[in-house]
């Protein structure tokens, strides 16, 4: 294993990114590491344990550090999961690694216990930088996975339950998982669920909030509406996807993470 795929909500105007590539450098100057992203929103375990789950079918088998761990200093585990096609995924145990792990199919889990593969001084609060970092280099650079601790019971490792959209006679109860950069708000809501209302490609729908209501077409590609335009598609991951083309979804409705989003026919 050569490669560490790392993934973070640490965002870059601090240091913590940098730091946790130096202690890998230090530890398996030979490794590469592919920063997939460190923009989850901070402590949102559930996004980044999506975004994790959706990435690993396009990077290399090797080690997938990721820290969305806001328990950090507590009591939960730090854990290393190899997965059946040996992948192994290094962060905290609340989680944040697991959709992933079970999609591939767990074949062990070891806690990350052993004081050679950490750095010397563990503090409470940056164990990116002070035990997944080390563990990872280690496990990249050729350390077996056992070496790094006892061996746990793979069925005692926490999950992130992703919720699922409820589809009734005439709409979709659906919850936002994920806001990009771009305002395209991701939902839980599936192309089925859709198909099952009748609903197709140049369709009209209405998009229920709270407190307010839009219009927005069923479409394909942003090419599908003029700019300014209110549309609704699948994404690259099978999302289905609240967007305005040319524009930004999520400034013009409000809607965050958790919201509930309500697609009906009209």
């Amino acid at each position: 294993m050569s490669v560490v795929c790392f993934l973070t909500d640490f965002g870059l105007e601090d240091d913590f990114v940098g730091t946790c590539h130096g202690v890998i450098a230090r530890i398996a100057p030979e490794v590469r590491v592919i920063d997939i992203t460190h923009g989850i929103a901070p402590q949102a375990v559930l996004q980044g344990a999506l975004v994790l789950r959706n990435t690993v079918p396009y990077t290399p088998a090797g080690v997938h550090l990721a820290v969305v761990d806001p328990d950090v200093g507590g009591n939960r585990r730090a854990v290393a999961v190899r997965s059946a096609d040996g992948r192994v995924f290094v962060g905290p145990d609340n989680g944040l690694l697991m959709l992933a792990a079970d999609e591939l199919g767990v074949a062990a889990a070891h806690e990350l216990t052993e004081e050679r593969y950490r750095l010397a001084d563990v503090s409470h609060t940056f164990h990116a930088r002070d035990i997944f970092a080390p563990a990872a280099a280690h496990l990249a650079a050729g350390v077996p996975i056992d070496a790094l601790g006892p061996a746990i019971d793979p069925e005692t490792l926490v999950r992130v339950e992703v919720p699922k959209a409820r589809a009734g006679r005439s709409q979709v109860s659906a919850t936002v998982l994920d806001v990009d950069r771009f305002g395209n708000v991701a939902s839980n809501a599936e192309r089925a669920q859709l198909e099952a209302l009748g609903i197709a490609v140049g369709d009209r729908v209405e998009i229920r909030l709270t407190l307010d209501r839009y219009y927005a077409v069923r479409a394909e590609t942003f090419a599908d509406a003029p700019p300014g335009e209110l549309i609704l598609y699948e994404d690259s991951y099978g999302l289905i996807t609240l967007a305005i083309s040319q524009g930004n979804a999520a400034r013009l409705t409000g809607v965050s993470p958790g919201d509930e989003l309500r697609i009906a026919t009209t």
